[in-house]
């Protein structure tokens, strides 16, 4: 593959990445605008903590369809599980931007909201896996930790997108509108885009590492019999690192607006500035990566984490100046960007070719249900329940426990499996 071809289909693979979480992020960001709309009248919290189960079970989710999407792209090929998640997507973004409201239907709203999500969380949960394994699988070997990181500069961007189409339709609408109907306009962008990425994504060309390696036996059964150290790896290695991103990144934002007080608008506007230099982020980080190894970013990332989480949330709680806050903001994503920026390499060489999509997918999926999914509704039921500050200790903890296994493990950068595709 020569190197123009390789960069159109990391390239290509990245836009349908990009796409893929702006559909998923657009549930986020206008939260606050649609939570109104299928639930029962009552106060802002209450309203926050029923969306936020709805967006736990998406994640849910994301292990089954980490499960079936692993296996399929393993058999079939990276680009094949590429095309069938951006098809699942469209299909949840087109059920909620037409979906009835509670005043009308009752509780058939919030069933058709659930639904959908479950069908994006199955979308993700296969998406992470394949598009993680093509752009490690489709990078040069001295290059591999900065062109993987584009997966969370586009997942990044996927979320920055949202917000900035927040604060575009916060301009042009007023926000009874928002509330009313205009937040409907986001979901089916998102739907149109999808179908977009779905046209893109059929002229991708097949990872060679796929192609040279001819076994198709990959099972969760395999996985585990076979490869129980790495998949215990991979899930303890995320657990902190995908609580600490979804604490810090989507939560955030109904944090500055529930918590702190700023208006929604001046909210979007922190997260959106703050958002965009952590994607500039990524590849600086990936390349780092390529120059001294991934381990040393991501201890950087746990120590950081487990000792500056505390101190900054509780700092942003008596902030009330914009500048202020963006700072305390940036502060915990230039943290977590050890994080982010590598994890997905790190996954990939961990396995070998016919069972590296499932490996980096389900074992990631499990833990990433159970604290990145969860983020948002544990942090917002402490809060109710008058305990806000024991989320920003347990958010610190779990860093600390996954920073035993960036300590730990093997050096991925000398040791990575995908090499051995060359000789498979």
């Amino acid at each position: 593959m020569t190197a123009k071809e390789r960069l159109r289909n990391i390239v290509g693979g990245s836009a349908g990445n990009l796409v893929e979480w702006f559909d998923w992020y657009v549930y986020a960001a206008f939260t606050l605008y649609f939570a109104p709309s299928f639930f029962p009248e009552g106060d802002q919290t209450a309203q926050l903590l029923s969306s936020a189960a709805v967006f736990a079970v998406g994640f849910v989710m994301r292990p089954i369809g980490a499960w079936l999407f692993g296996i399929y792209a393993d058999r079939r090929g990276r680009k094949a599980g590429l095309t069938l998640s951006v098809s699942l997507m469209c299909a949840g973004s087109l059920m909620i931007a037409a979906a009835p409201t509670y005043a009308s239907a009752g509780l058939l709203s919030p069933a058709i909201l659930v639904l959908a999500r479950m069908i994006q969380g199955l979308s993700l949960g296969g998406e992470y896996g394949s598009s993680a394994t093509y752009l490690s699988e489709m990078a040069g070997r001295e290059r591999r930790g900065f062109w993987s990181s584009f997966q969370y500069v586009t997942l990044i961007a996927g979320q920055l997108v949202a917000l900035a189409l927040l604060l575009l339709l916060q301009a042009l609408l007023p926000e009874a509108a928002l509330e009313r109907w205009g937040w409907r306009l986001a979901f089916a962008a998102g739907a149109l885009l999808a179908v977009v990425v779905f046209v893109i994504r059929r002229r991708l060309s097949e990872s060679p590492s796929f192609d040279a390696n001819p076994v198709r036996v990959s099972s969760g059964t395999s996985l585990f019999r076979d490869h129980p150290r790495e998949a215990l790896l991979v899930m303890a290695l995320t657990a902190g690192g995908t609580l600490a991103f979804y604490a810090y990144t989507t939560y955030m934002q109904k944090y500055l607006a529930n918590t702190v007080g700023f208006d929604r608008p001046t909210a979007s506007r922190i997260m959106t500035a703050a958002l965009f230099v952590f994607m500039l982020l990524q590849p600086l980080a990936g390349l780092l990566s390529d120059r001294i190894g991934r381990k040393p970013v991501m201890i950087a990332f746990g120590i950081a984490g487990t000792l500056l989480t505390v101190p900054i949330f509780t700092a942003l709680e008596a902030t009330r100046d914009p500048w202020t806050a963006f700072a305390l903001v940036m502060a915990s994503l230039v943290i977590v960007t050890g994080y982010t920026s590598i994890n997905a390499v790190v996954k990939a060489e961990l396995f070998p070719s016919h069972i590296r999509a499932l490996g980096v997918a389900l074992p990631y999926a499990i833990a990433n249900t159970m604290f990145g999914g969860t983020a948002e509704y544990v942090a917002l039921w402490l809060k109710d329940a008058g305990h806000e500050r024991w989320f920003y200790t347990y958010v610190a903890a779990m860093i600390g426990l996954s920073l035993v296994a960036y300590a730990t493990m093997r050096e991925t950068k000398l040791t990575s499996r995908i090499d051995d595709d060359r000789t498979a």
